[in-house]
């Protein structure tokens, strides 16, 4: 396996039984994935309940109250490559009280394979997970309707619900949806082609996760770089040594280039971008580099590095966001929180409610309160000024945390507006 070969993260969604762990399951022995001891103890336990064909779910659902129930609770995470490309899975929970799990879950997904059951077509669910889908930025959604065996698989019925499903997505400005008939029991158009679908000449699913285009879904444009720890050698032979350590979260820099230090302002030019490899003349979105300055200047952890471009961040103060709850203790607003954005950490206040959307309506509701699993418009005060972008420009930049204090807990998620 090449080390550079391209890392596709995506997620899985449905309702309850649409066969989201099965796919999955269908995906990692399908495409030999799995190790013997595995595909052995699940096929005694698919025995003893017997099954006679092996519970591919099982590779999944590894929680003993998700296997008791027959549910997914937690987000699964499973891993496996092919020659083309990596993957990351994450079996996201189809339940409405676990809508945390799939919005954490998705926040740094390049995908999203919402599954819809053949005989049951467009759901309320699938619309939630469509929905939160593209409320975190998802690029890119398969729409998988699954148990095509269970409808003959009928071409009519499959254009029926991609139909239904389209004009849904439209609402919600998701432009790059692939709808793919599917029978993750049976296997059909998972790995393998198979026999039944002939009518579809689309990619398989397998096909299309290698071969879809994720190169843009990091801002290429906007140089990022918050500032994660400063780094000052005690030896002789680096006792000078001055640079600043960090991801690049977006964009690319190259020795020479002027920058601003944000919030400050202040403007120097880069001296040495340094590895672990060697010094490098560009580095881009998402490596890990140290970097030296041409300037001595006051630079501490949560400065940002950007360069001038058609869409500066804002150094802000107070800004709305869209905040999902995934405490158990509701939001206080009498009380102070502490916000982490990239590198940097802020006491916080939250001086506005707006209103409370209805995920399976899309309804908007005034509130007062947020309680776990509640998705809302906010407005927030810190006590230092963030570098910040529009989620929707920069998922990394655009993104924070909420942390209680008194526990260290974090009980929000949010997106800047």
């Amino acid at each position: 396996m090449n080390n550079t070969t391209q890392l596709l993260r995506f997620i899985t969604a449905g309702s309850v039984d649409d066969g989201k762990s099965t796919l999955i399951g269908r995906l990692l022995h399908d495409s030999k994935s799995i190790f013997e001891d595995q595909l052995s103890a699940i096929s005694r336990t698919s025995e003893k309940r017997g099954m006679t064909a092996v519970d591919l779910s099982l590779l999944t659902d590894g929680l003993q109250a998700e296997r008791e129930q027959g549910i997914t609770i937690d987000v699964a995470y499973r891993y496996f490559a092919t020659p083309r490309r990596k993957f990351i899975i994450g079996d996201t929970p189809g339940h409405e009280q676990y809508t945390r799990n799939m919005v954490t879950a998705a926040s740094t997904a390049n995908l999203a394979i919402i599954l819809i059951d053949a005989r049951k077509g467009v759901l309320t669910q699938t619309r939630r997970h469509t929905y939160l889908a593209s409320l975190v930025g998802v690029p890119h959604v398969v729409l998988a309707v699954n148990k095509m065996d269970m409808v003959d698989y009928s071409k009519q019925r499959f254009e029926e619900i991609v139909g239904e499903y389209k004009r849904f997505a439209a609402q919600l400005n998701l432009h790059d949806v692939h709808c793919i008939p599917l029978s993750a029991l049976n296997g059909d158009m998972v790995v393998e082609r198979g026999d039944n679908l002939d009518w579809y000449i689309g990619p398989a699913l397998l096909e299309l996760l290698e071969t879809i285009v994720i190169d843009h879904d990091v801002n290429t444009s906007d140089f990022r770089f918050p500032v994660q720890w400063v780094c000052r050698p005690q030896t002789e032979e680096h006792h000078d040594f001055r640079g600043f350590m960090g991801r690049i979260e977006a964009g690319e820099v190259s020795v020479g280039d002027e920058i601003a230090i944000l919030p400050s302002g202040r403007t120097t030019k880069v001296k040495e971008i340094v590895t672990y490899d060697g010094n490098l003349q560009t580095a881009y979105a998402p490596q890990s580099v140290t970097i030296t300055l041409a300037d001595e200047i006051d630079i501490s952890r949560g400065d940002m590095f950007v360069k001038s471009s058609a869409h500066p961040p804002r150094v802000e103060k107070e800004f709305e966001a869209t905040l999902c709850w995934l405490s158990e203790a509701p939001l206080d607003k009498n009380r102070k929180y502490l916000v982490k954005h990239t590198t940097r950490m802020a006491k916080c206040l939250f001086s506005r409610l707006d209103y409370r959307m209805d995920v399976n309506t899309l309804e908007q509701h005034a509130t007062d309160k947020l309680n776990m699993n509640d998705i809302a418009r906010v407005a927030i005060k810190v006590q230092q000024p963030l570098v910040l972008d529009s989620y929707a420009t920069d998922r990394a930049t655009g993104s924070f945390i909420v942390i209680d204090e008194a526990t260290n807990n974090t009980v929000a998620a949010g997106m800047v507006a």
